[in-house]
């Protein structure tokens, strides 16, 4: 009896081995959640500032957005950015969002600089074509989209022709500054180990923004739900 029953819980830890998702541990999982509630966390206090927001004309039309907490700045002479973040896809005519799928990104420089500084940024995607070219294995800011930095608050009505033809539109805040900013260059990444640890099973950045393969965990459906409530 005592062996059968050590055999029932051998075969329990074989299966629960076997379901598990390859490589994700609870840390890593954790880590992707967080990033998750962080990117929520901008977009509020973001948009809660009238004059100094995303403009919701230009978020309630987007095809998408991306969002990077605390992307790092650091560097001596040879200096980069990175971070980690999460893309969403918006139906326009619906105002729906779908689940996040998560990204990187990246951007490297060449000059005389110390110190570090995190950013928090914002990436409006301003038309489908621009979010099917982010299921490419490596997507390049101006050169797989054109871009341009945002603008903000009242300004939005006073932003040129050349601005607003841009497919992808850019903000960062840092130090309690929000406002549009350059990223020609900067590359973005698809991430399917973090999409794996928040998920719980592999899953590309198109399963979750194109194929709707997935069930939202509770803190993308309170991202989803500051999105729809500032896209009205």
């Amino acid at each position: 009896m005592y062996m059968h029953m050590q055999v029932q819980k051998l075969v329990i830890l074989l299966v629960m081995l076997l379901l598990a998702p390859v490589g994700v541990t609870a840390a890593e999982a954790e880590k992707a959640r967080d990033i998750v509630s962080e990117a929520r966390e901008i977009i509020e206090e973001v948009m809660r500032s009238p004059d100094k927001n995303v403009p919701r004309d230009l978020l309630r039309k987007a095809s998408g957005i991306a969002i990077f907490p605390g992307v790092v700045k650091a560097g001596f002479i040879v200096g980069g950015k990175y971070g980690r973040g999460v893309v969403l896809r918006h139906n326009k005519h619906r105002n729906t969002w779908t689940a996040p799928a998560f990204y990187s990104v990246g951007a490297g420089s060449v000059g005389w600089q110390i110190g570090v500084q995190s950013t928090d940024l914002i990436l409006l995607i301003r038309s489908e074509r621009g979010m099917k070219s982010l299921m490419k294995s490596e997507f390049t800011l101006g050169a797989d989209a054109s871009i341009a930095a945002g603008p903000v608050g009242g300004k939005a009505a006073a932003a040129t022709d050349i601005r607003f033809a841009a497919e992808i539109m850019s903000y960062s805040r840092s130090r309690g500054l929000f406002a549009g900013i350059s990223l020609e260059g900067a590359k973005l990444n698809s991430r399917e180990d973090y999409n794996r640890a928040y998920y719980g099973k592999s899953l590309t950045a198109r399963d979750i923004l194109f194929e709707g393969r997935v069930m939202t965990p509770r803190s993308g459906t309170r991202l989803v739900l500051s999105l729809q409530k500032y896209s009205k």
